[in-house]
């Protein structure tokens, strides 16, 4: 049979962002898949080499539009640990109520946009609804649904707004009081078992070939490397969570996965609710005088946290002067959506190459930087 080149663009249900993919297909099965990234480029890394370190604050949420803080926070991190700045510690708390709020939104989307690729829309209706609701307590806290700019070097913009707390109780006690309904309709449905279980296997030698960490590595493995695990940020050592793992990382298992990680996520923002202080500063002086002077010192560092899609980093060098030298993005999903879908998309049917973007967990930008 000849080989037909198809193109999933950007604009297909099951395509994550500004990205697309050429796919070399024998009837229905792919022989030959080539990423195409590039439709986004704005140069991420070399722009906020030429911008000044508070100025990079409005830049680099966009480095993945639906999980954004996380980029907020490992900048922050690192500029904190070159400036030798110490974070407030009402701070701390208030980023993990950000930083899992964010979570819970994209593991929504991932969760429900299964129905994208399967035929099952009430997926995506559903949980884009749930994530509103979030987007609702994001705007009330920052100004902002989308980009935040809230994590800031030195802890975070403002304080919360008064009685924000009881609003986001509300929303994960609603959230929570679905979540049965969510398992009826995906997790039990037919159609979902059907198409992801046993499919799109991810074994663990393929993931750390790759590098891939996050969920991914997690199911493969049965180990639980969580970043907020090993190597502790904000105050993630004094809450109690689980990392959900597995042995066996087909479609199926990584999809659960993120549900069961939503459960965690609301336990985590209960308890940061409860043992937060409930006043003090909020913000440390990073600087005197003008903003647009502030001069971090000389070094390099490199931060990470664990973000929706893995271990997520900054490798930042600064020279001692008003703009970083240079910073480089370790974007969670580049092992997967870049060296993952060349090597190892050829063999899948075309019908399940949506389901193997969704379920590996792809965001463009981090590869298109």
């Amino acid at each position: 049979m000849r080989e037909l080149k198809l193109f999933l663009g950007p604009n297909h249900p099951g395509m994550h962002g500004n990205f697309s993919v050429h796919l070399y297909v024998d009837g229905d099965i792919v022989k030959r898949a080539r990423p195409l990234p590039g439709m986004l480029h704005r140069g991420f890394e070399k722009l906020m080499e030429r911008r000044l370190w508070t100025n990079n604050i409005a830049l680099i949420p966009r480095i993945c539009v639906v999980e954004p803080d996380i980029n907020e926070m490992v900048y922050a991190m690192g500029a904190e640990a070159l400036g030798n700045i110490e974070v407030p510690e009402r701070a701390h708390w208030i980023r993990m109520i950000i930083l899992e709020l964010a979570r819970i939104g994209i593991h929504m989307m991932a969760f429900g946009g299964i129905g994208g690729p399967t035929g099952l829309y009430t997926g995506p209706n559903w949980a884009i609804t749930e994530r509103d609701l979030i987007l609702d307590i994001f705007e009330e806290i920052t100004g902002a649904r989308v980009y935040h700019m809230y994590i800031v070097v030195g802890g975070v913009r403002k304080d919360l707004p008064k009685g924000i707390e009881k609003k986001i109780e509300n929303v994960l006690d609603k959230l929570e009081g679905r979540l049965s309904e969510y398992e009826d309709l995906i997790l039990r449905n037919s159609t979902i078992i059907n198409r992801t279980k046993d499919n799109i296997v991810l074994p663990e030698e393929v993931a750390r070939e790759l590098g891939v960490t996050g969920i991914g590595l997690r199911t493969s493995s049965g180990k639980a490397y969580d970043i907020r695990k090993v190597d502790p940020y904000a105050r993630y050592d004094q809450v109690e969570f689980e990392v959900p793992v597995a042995n066996y990382s087909d479609a199926y298992t990584r999809l659960e996965t993120k549900y069961k990680e939503v459960k965690q996520s609301i336990r985590i923002i209960r308890q940061v609710l409860e043992k937060m202080p409930k006043d003090g500063p909020v913000r440390a002086k990073v600087s005197t005088g003008s903003a647009l002077k502030w001069r971090i010192p000389k070094g390099q560092v490199f931060s990470h946290i664990e973000s929706s899609r893995g271990e997520y980093g900054y490798y930042i060098v600064s020279d001692g002067s008003r703009q970083p030298y240079r910073i480089a993005v370790r974007g969670a999903s580049y092992p997967q959506g870049l060296l993952g879908i060349e090597k190892y998309l050829p063999g899948t049917r075309l019908d399940d190459v949506a389901i193997w973007l969704d379920t590996m967990g792809v965001c463009a930008p981090e590869i298109d930087r």
